[in-house]
């Protein structure tokens, strides 16, 4: 199990949060200069790291931006230009982190893409896959298998123990670029739905 951060180390982190909050389009080497104007002696690897614990990276691709873990499949975006047009059609994983006073905790949700309903979500206080599977296989027990699922390319998602649950149901396997996505706007309540979905 990983060290839990220090009290500096907690503080960069809430700083990094709030910028990044403010320019979602900041990578590791705006958001180091922003932390040395704060008088932070801090070098890009450790802002690239402190960014990859709370899953941030810059909206515009990069040289920099987070990987998949390299032994772990990654399967292909099935979603361009796909009007989702009813319910168990597509549903999505994401996962965030809610600061806590002396820390993190992290939510991961699965939502249908149609209605977006939240479906299942689950709280850990590591990033390990395991209370990712059972946010999946709570969502599937309870509202049955969607035609595809998509999610980002995190090594939780692109885990065995992840994947196969979806291909043991026949669950067709969508993957776009990592990164924060929907699940920060949606349960701050800007996620709002529309009747018909057209994914780019």
């Amino acid at each position: 199990m990983a060290a839990k951060p220090d009290e500096q180390e907690l503080a960069l982190l809430g700083l990094i949060d709030a910028e990044y909050t403010r320019h979602p389009f900041y990578g590791s080497r705006k958001i180091k200069h922003y932390l040395r104007g704060l008088g932070y002696k801090i070098n890009r690897k450790r802002v690239q790291r402190l960014m990859g614990i709370l899953g941030l990276a810059g909206m515009a691709p990069g040289p920099n931006t987070s990987r998949p873990h390299p032994q772990h499949k990654v399967y292909p975006y099935l979603l361009r230009g796909v009007n989702v047009i009813r319910p168990n059609q597509v549903w999505s994983t994401d996962i965030t982190y809610i600061r806590l006073a002396r820390g993190f905790v992290y939510l991961v949700a699965v939502i249908d893409w149609y209605s977006r309903k939240v479906l299942s979500w689950r709280l850990s206080n590591t990033l390990d896959s395991g209370f990712c599977v059972d946010c999946l296989e709570q969502a599937l027990q309870t509202y049955g298998t969607p035609e595809i699922f998509n999610t980002d390319q995190g090594c939780q998602f692109t885990s065995e123990a992840f994947t196969g649950v979806l291909l043991k149901k026949e669950i067709a396997i969508s993957m776009d670029g990592r990164g924060r996505a929907w699940i920060t706007s949606l349960w701050n309540g800007s996620g709002a739905a529309s009747n018909t979905r057209t994914c780019i």
